[in-house]
């Protein structure tokens, strides 16, 4: 690897596999140290053991402002310094407007997108005092045109893309280095769609798994990430990068 990150530092939220996990490791192979959150602590020590010693893992419930206080100190205590921020937890789950619950509509919300906002505010801090970096959010394909299997979900990833240009213009205008840009995956290949499919019906003669239906792996999701977290991006503030080849056109399952 060509070591485009060497010297950074980065925090990666729901590493412990999928995007997070490829994020992680094609990082660490670019020379970055890595800090790994996740609310399933078992698999994620294992992740984190898995890409060794420029890798540490710290359970963390990215709804929580408590969690997210006690890992940016962690970060300042073991490294000194912030400059990358991948904000990719997310959760999956079906349902209309027609048969969304309020419980189920704030459970996504609170990990999905209230998670970007209250991480996002508590690392700007550490991150400026390094003398800048590069927030990348994940939104989703879901952000960008309608969905209507997965309302809370699609609203939720709304959220993101809208916070992500909000915080670009303001790190711009504050002159802090910092940039801030989402990417728009739809379809990835990993256990999280799988477990969700089982859940829905066949809907208007649309099957759950076409609904779901793959257009990328976590590599490719990564490889935009390592591109956005290194300095070949600098120029790039704000912006919204879909990786799913033409799913923002047509979306696959019409």
């Amino acid at each position: 690897m060509s070591g485009r990150l060497n010297g950074k530092v980065a925090l990666i939220t729901g590493a412990s596999r999928g995007v997070g996990l490829a994020d992680a490791q094609l990082m660490v192979a670019e020379g970055a140290k890595v800090v790994m959150t996740d609310i399933n602590s078992e698999q994620g020590e294992a992740a984190a053991k898995i890409i060794g010693k420029d890798a540490m893992f710290i359970k963390q419930d990215v709804s929580s402002q408590e969690d997210w206080a006690a890992v940016i100190q962690a970060i300042r205590d073991t490294h000194g310094r912030l400059d990358i921020l991948v904000n990719n937890a997310a959760i999956l789950l079906f349902g209309e407007i027609t048969n969304t619950t309020l419980e189920r509509w704030q459970k996504i919300q609170s990990v999905n997108s209230d998670s970007v906002f209250i991480g996002t505010q508590a690392a700007l801090p550490l991150m400026e005092e390094s003398g800048g970096g590069s927030i990348i959010n994940m939104s989703s394909s879901a952000a960008v045109f309608g969905m209507p299997y997965f309302v809370a979900y699609a609203a939720s990833k709304s959220a993101v893309r809208g916070l992500t240009k909000a915080v670009a213009v303001h790190c711009h205008r504050s002159r802090n280095n910092v940039r801030c840009n989402s990417i728009h995956p739809d379809g990835i290949a990993t256990d999280m769609p799988m477990e969700v499919a089982g859940d829905m019906p066949e809907m208007d003669g649309v099957s759950a798994m076409k609904a779901l239906s793959y257009t990328c792996l976590p590599e490719d999701i990564a490889k935009t990430v390592l591109f956005l977290a290194s300095d070949d991006s600098v120029g790039i503030n704000g912006a919204a990068i879909n990786v799913n080849k033409t799913a923002t056109i047509t979306p696959p399952y019409l």
